[in-house]
């Protein structure tokens, strides 16, 4: 395999990103009503990490079966698809309130993200230098993280009873698909992807791997479990939402400096740090019960989680040709989805004692933060023979 990271092509930005802004406040929002709406359609609460779980098989399942699709029919009309996909996986939810539905829907829609997610990080990552790799995919999470806040405010603005949460989402959805809709330029050369075999995948970054499957297991967790954790601490609807949005707003605010740190230091280093720093803020929690210090802690651990991802990314795709990105993109979404899937069923066996999910996240930040700090001093070149 080449290691070149030159490419003369320039892929627009504009569909892409903001399509993904519009998605990523209806996701935001879907997010936290699932869990929250379950008791109204008289669904016991105790689906919400069975619910949140099968989402991220979906993901990790979907995450194994994008790039052939891409290099059949393109990104725009992919990502027209997947968006649709989704849309659909949404309408059926308040028409029919039946557990297994529910569950069936949410693994289509995980499904469907993971299209999304392959789609738009490739279409950011192909072509240019890794410099320019880094810039763009911080933009984008800053786009995908600062839609995604304004999607946990909804839950306090429309609510979380009835239909017409669902109503907003769809709608949500449907703006995204304008851009691919109407503009035909811009998206990446279809032809020319090549897929990795195993023995590559095998020498890929092991600590960026580890980087997206712990982003998976402390994501997938706060999605999941985190609006029932803190509705369990006697907090109002409103403040939970306000709680959600200070996560996904710590998340946002990282992403610049991320994108800048991950140019001028290692980044397992870096990696290492942000791990650390989801420790520091789980140590907040236990030191006091305040709820500004509650909304500084979730903020921090915010900015930790979501700037494990795309450090892990950008680190896995540091001296791959560009014709090999889209297959890369897979195997780390495959590895945050695994992540994803296992971590809100092992969060939940914390969730029965007062801060457990605290506990959850603090013995896992604190694993990966020093595993980083040992793989940072033993750092060898990231080698890949064809």
């Amino acid at each position: 395999m080449q290691q070149t990271t030159t490419c003369h092509q320039s892929n627009g930005m504009f569909v892409p990103v903001a399509g993904l802004t519009v998605f990523a406040i209806a996701s935001g929002y879907l997010m936290s009503l699932i869990p929250l709406s379950l008791a109204n359609f008289n669904i016991d609460s105790s689906y919400a990490s069975w619910l949140a779980s099968i989402y991220y098989i979906g993901l990790l399942i979907g995450s194994l079966m994008i790039e052939p699709i891409i290099a059949k029919i393109g990104h725009r009309i992919a990502f027209i698809s997947f968006l649709t996909l989704l849309a659909a996986t949404v309408a059926v939810l308040p028409f029919f309130p039946h557990k297994e539905l529910w569950l069936f829907a949410r693994l289509v829609a995980g499904m469907a993200v993971a299209g999304i997610f392959v789609v738009v990080e490739s279409w950011l990552l192909i072509g240019d230098s890794a410099k320019e790799r880094a810039k763009r995919l911080g933009f984008y999470m800053t786009s995908l993280y600062g839609g995604t806040t304004i999607g946990q405010l909804a839950v306090g603005y429309f609510g979380v009873q009835g239909f017409v949460p669902f109503v907003v989402i769809l709608a949500l959805l449907f703006i995204a698909i304008l851009p691919p809709l109407f503009i035909k330029q811009g998206q990446p050369d279809s032809h020319g992807h090549q897929v990795l075999s195993l023995k590559q995948i095998t020498r890929l970054s092991k600590p960026a791997i580890i980087g997206c499957i712990t982003s998976g297991v402390v994501m997938g967790s706060i999605y999941g479990l985190m609006p029932l954790a803190l509705k369990a601490s006697s907090l109002s609807t409103n403040q939970v939402g306000v709680l959600m949005a200070a996560i996904i707003l710590g998340g946002m605010v990282i992403q610049p400096i991320i994108s800048k740190l991950s140019i001028v230091m290692s980044k397992t280093l870096l990696l290492a740090l942000m791990s650390l720093l989801g420790v520091f803020a789980m140590g907040l929690t236990y030191l006091s019960t305040d709820y500004v210090v509650l909304i500084s802690a979730l903020a921090l651990l915010g900015m930790s989680a979501f700037a494990l991802y795309p450090i892990a990314i950008t680190l896995a795709c540091d001296n791959l040709d560009s014709s090999y990105i889209v297959a890369a993109t897979q195997v780390m979404l495959f590895s945050y989805s695994i992540g994803s899937a296992l971590g809100p069923i092992g969060a939940n066996s914390f969730m029965s004692e007062q801060n457990g999910l605290m506990d959850f996240f603090f013995i896992v930040l604190l694993a990966t933060a020093i595993y980083m700090l040992i793989a940072s001093l033993q750092r060898k070149p990231q080698v890949l023979a064809s």
